[in-house]
């Protein structure tokens, strides 16, 4: 799990986020990305991710479009889920496994 507050470019989260990935022992098509205003609703919430026992990464755009540029190559790249999501104020990128507990 990891975290950051600062407003990052589109190439920096998604070095991070897929080093993230990469060091896991979980395979890219078992993580879930996707974009949202509210990184804890959505993340912990929605998704019903744990804070402590899970695999799982956010940080935050400089601005939606990059957001989206950062989840449609995330998408691509392997990880499941579907871009069009989230609103003009979508600027956190997160990404997670899905696992048991967790909800698509």
């Amino acid at each position: 799990m990891t975290t950051t507050t600062r407003s990052k470019t589109a190439q920096e989260i998604y070095n991070e986020i897929t080093a993230h990935i990469n060091k896991s022992p979980h395979s890219t098509s078992s993580w879930y990305a996707g974009i949202t205003q509210d990184i804890e609703q959505r993340l912990f919430g929605a998704h019903n991710v744990s804070k402590d026992n899970s695999w799982w990464i956010h940080q935050k755009a400089r601005t939606s479009t990059d957001a989206r540029s950062v989840e449609e190559a995330l998408l691509n790249w392997g990880c499941d889920g579907g871009s069009g999501g989230g609103d003009n104020d979508a600027v956190y990128v997160y990404a997670y496994h899905k696992a048991a507990n967790t909800k698509r």
